[in-house]
């Protein structure tokens, strides 16, 4: 919703299951110390401290509402001092770099001998040469990037349990990933390709790809 908007319509609520992460903080969610809260005018997932706050809400007839730090700001007219820190590269939001992708979807990633994990991996247009790796879709911040340039890419798969797998090697820098299918296993080996040498064509734009 546009900040017009807060308050007056009800907004779309972000999944519980969308987000590894508290939308405002970035702080983890773990069972024990940190619940998942709704923004009641945003309808972002937030944990307990950053839903302190309480707004009347147009769209609910004016009642009290529970609303994130960022909406009570907005709602209430007063503008938040605070300096916008810079956004360091991993901060960058899954869903805004999702939306303008060469591709993007969930692939299983190993790194070194850590055990296989789901994640959802990002390139984004602006920065087709750069692989961004989220939690879950909606995640605010990134778990890690990958700089492809001048990667190697070996598509031969080592293991019968993932057999749409791909690995990139540099140096002694390992990632392994998979793709549930051999078809989403190839759209990612021809962004990827080109990527690590550096180039991006007009058959990226046509590519984008979510799944």
């Amino acid at each position: 919703l546009q900040n017009a908007e807060l308050g007056k319509r009800a907004p779309r609520w972000i999944r519980d299951n969308e987000v590894t992460m508290c939308m405002k903080c970035k702080e983890p969610f773990n069972a024990l110390t940190r619940r998942r809260h709704h923004c009641r005018a945003c309808g972002h997932v937030v944990c307990w401290k950053c839903s302190d706050y309480k707004a009347h809400l147009e769209y609910d007839g004016n009642k009290l509402n529970k609303v994130c730090k960022d909406c009570y700001h907005v709602i209430i007219g007063c503008t938040d001092s605070e300096e916008k820190k810079k956004k360091g590269i991993l901060e960058i939001e899954s869903a805004e770099v999702s939306g303008n992708s060469v591709i993007c979807s969930f692939l299983q990633y190993m790194e070194k001998s850590k055990p296989w994990q789901k994640a959802w991996c990002v390139i984004p247009k602006q920065e087709a040469v750069v692989l961004y790796m989220y939690g879950a879709p909606q995640d605010v911040k990134a778990l890690a990037t990958i700089p492809l340039l001048g990667y190697t890419v070996d598509d031969t798969p080592k293991s019968a349990d993932l057999p749409h797998s791909f690995k990139l090697t540099q140096s002694k820098s390992v990632h392994s990933f998979a793709a549930d299918n051999e078809e989403l296993k190839q759209k990612w080996l021809k962004v990827i390709h080109l990527a690590v040498k550096g180039e991006t064509s007009e058959c990226q734009n046509e590519l984008q790809v979510s799944l």
